[in-house]
């Protein structure tokens, strides 16, 4: 196969999983011997982070008053680049760039990285079906959804994950002990726990309240992560919580706080694809405890890796917790298991090698 030219376009402006997913990406193609280009919304956060890694980045504005001018400007680098696929990754640049692709002749791959609905009608049929030679998701739970509104035959549509990198999860064992030390918490108490960037839809009201009705039981809780944190711990507050539930904000490395956990715990209630934080647990062995949304329920497998519970149900997440708590041998399996299937299926290694896959059958299509 021979080495293909690749543009990303991104008209988000922000830094978080899906710019950094499309640039680790990008890094993957690039040491395959794949030429990578990028078109970036003005002053995004993903223009600086792909010029660091070595990338020629091209900025421009993809809101619809300046459509005109970006369908020039991207005419323009397809041509002096000679570029084969073109990715887009959002709803804007997904619209000017399907339509610069079909006017040059470049094979078009549509991600998409949310696992929230789309817009039925002529715009999934459009931005899905005639936009688009591939569709690529990072969960499973939406590709049905995609295949039935943009009438696409569904060998065209797959989901790949975003995988870990298990060689980047490493844990030294004396700060998991120093991180459960300083918490305050008793040496005996049980540790349950969730990794985010705290928004509305992320289920930690709901596990604040898994955490009141188990007061009584030797059970600390701890949130790892930013976000909306100073709205939380009001919560915590509000419920008399101190002593019992931990913040411990934004950490740069979690990996050792994650492993210091009993149980990992997300509890989203919508929005939710495959969560980098749920596989780096899986990979640290840690059981786990999840809603079915999104693409959660790839990796937390009922009775196999974990315990599913439905979504606004603090009373099952009380209740998973304390058969956990009671049940060491099931702990351990599903730790186990669920280190077993992030090495199976959710390596970033298996993501760039079913993009390569994806790129390859776009370029050879008839």
């Amino acid at each position: 196969m021979k080495s293909l030219r690749i543009l990303h376009l991104e008209a988000s402006s922000g830094w978080g999983g899906q710019e950094m997913r499309i640039l680790k990406e990008a890094v993957a193609m690039r040491l395959r011997g794949h030429v990578v280009v990028f078109a970036v919304m003005k002053k995004g956060l993903l223009v600086d982070q792909a010029r660091k890694e070595g990338f020629v980045v091209y900025e421009m504005n993809f809101k619809k008053p300046y459509w005109l001018l970006t369908l020039f400007q991207l005419l323009r680098i397809l041509s002096k680049h000679r570029i084969d696929i073109v990715n887009t990754h959002s709803s804007l640049d997904s619209w000017i760039g399907g339509i610069a692709a079909r006017l040059f002749g470049a094979r078009v791959v549509r991600t998409r990285h949310l696992s929230t609905p789309i817009k039925p009608g002529w715009n999934s049929y459009f931005l899905y079906g005639k936009l688009a030679d591939r569709v690529v998701t990072t969960c499973a739970a939406i590709v049905p959804t995609i295949v039935e509104q943009s009438r696409k035959n569904p060998s065209l549509c797959r989901s790949i994950p975003t995988g870990v990198h298990p060689d980047k999860i490493q844990v030294d064992s004396k700060k998991v002990t120093l991180f459960r030390e300083s918490l305050g918490f008793k040496q005996k108490d049980f540790l349950v726990g969730t990794a985010c960037f705290m928004r509305s839809w992320k289920g930690i009201g709901d596990l604040l309240k898994a955490a009141d009705l188990l007061r009584n039981e030797e059970i600390r809780w701890v949130i790892i992560g930013g976000g909306h944190i100073e709205t939380y711990r009001q919560k915590a507050k509000d419920l008399n919580l101190d002593g019992i539930v931990s913040f411990t904000g934004h950490l740069e490395d979690p990996f050792f706080a994650i492993k210091a956990l009993d149980v990992f715990t997300l509890l989203s209630t919508a929005h939710e694809g495959v969560s980098q934080a749920i596989l780096q647990a899986a990979y640290l062995e840690r059981p786990l405890v999840a809603t079915p949304t999104g693409g959660l329920n790839e990796v937390c497998i009922h009775q196999k890796t974990g315990l599913q519970v439905p979504i606004f149900s603090p009373k099952e997440v009380a209740d998973s917790v304390l058969y956990l708590r009671d049940h060491p041998d099931e702990r351990q399996k599903f730790g186990s298991e669920a280190k077993k299937l992030v090495l199976e299926r959710f390596t970033f290694q298996t993501t760039a090698d079913q993009m390569e896959e994806v790129y390859e059958s776009a370029f050879l299509k008839n």
